[in-house]
């Protein structure tokens, strides 16, 4: 954990290479203001078919530390705001789910 999923309209997918530099810069702010350990962060995209809404949703769960302060997140948000906007062209709406320790359940 955390584990960064972005829904992006199939029709507006961007190139690999634009995807490939978007996975850099999520595992570095996860890495950096998150304090994740590189082999923890997981990062993917799923091509939606768009409704209504914002046209990019990213969806982040995490657990929960001390150090993962509202300010924190803030400046994890606003990064992340910034490297889809910078990567795709852009507005997504970001959430963030923190998760206690133990109620986390998982392998692999």
């Amino acid at each position: 954990m955390p584990n960064v999923t972005i829904f992006i309209p199939a029709d507006r997918m961007p190139p690999d290479e634009g995807l490939a530099e978007l996975t850099e810069q999520c595992a570095e702010l996860c890495t950096g203001i998150l304090q994740a350990a590189l082999v923890n962060v997981h990062v993917i995209y799923v091509a939606v078919r768009h409704g209504r809404g914002h046209p990019v949703f990213a969806e982040i769960q995490y657990r929960l530390e001390p150090f993962r302060t509202p300010p924190v997140m803030e400046r994890f948000m606003e990064g992340l705001d910034d490297a889809i906007r910078r990567n795709t062209g852009l507005t997504a709406r970001i959430r963030c789910f923190g998760y206690a320790a133990p109620s986390i359940y998982a392998r692999n």
